[in-house]
């Protein structure tokens, strides 16, 4: 048997992962859009089935890197294997794991934001782009010698996040 055939043989016994939320996100957007998100200043308030101790030490870093669930995505939707991004047609068609989006299989999200506070159960960042009652998954501080010395990327990137990180105003 290969490697494929067993890792295949081992998802099948291993329907699904079960995860629990840590914490939601309170903010005011509301509204799913893909700009602008430069702004908006977002609390994690932790569950109160967890400690506050979670957050100590976090007021010493400037980023943390906070992973979670698209949880305004149907969870029937079909899922592409290729789109345009933003289905512009004047991008290139790629594969959905060349781009970041909330339409992947699992809607999870990723996003490094820049810690404002940290008090007792809330952690308050700038710059998440999750909306409003977003499903907290984990929070992992920024460690510069885990970010890429060097990266690339196509320019049309550059081009379909130009406003992403700029202001409502």
């Amino acid at each position: 048997m290969n490697q494929k055939q067993n890792n295949d043989r081992e998802f099948k016994e291993m329907d699904k992962i079960e995860l629990i939320p840590i914490a939601f996100v309170s903010n005011d957007r509301d509204h799913l859009a893909d700009d602008d998100w430069g702004e908006v200043v977002s609390e994690i308030i932790l569950r109160e089935n967890f400690s506050s101790e979670l957050f100590k030490g976090l007021e010493t870093f400037s980023h943390v890197e906070v992973i979670f669930v698209f949880h305004r995505i149907p969870a029937d939707k079909k899922v592409p294997a290729s789109r345009h991004p933003r289905n512009n047609k004047n991008w290139p068609k790629l594969g959905l794991l060349a781009q970041r989006s909330a339409h992947h299989p699992n809607p999870i999200g990723l996003c490094t934001a820049r810690i404002l506070d940290v008090k007792d159960s809330v952690l308050t960042v700038q710059g998440l782009d999750a909306v409003n009652g977003s499903p907290i998954l984990d929070i992992k501080p920024v460690f510069h010698e885990f970010t890429p010395r060097d990266t690339k990327q196509p320019g049309w990137v550059s081009e379909l996040l130009k406003d992403y990180w700029k202001t409502d105003s």
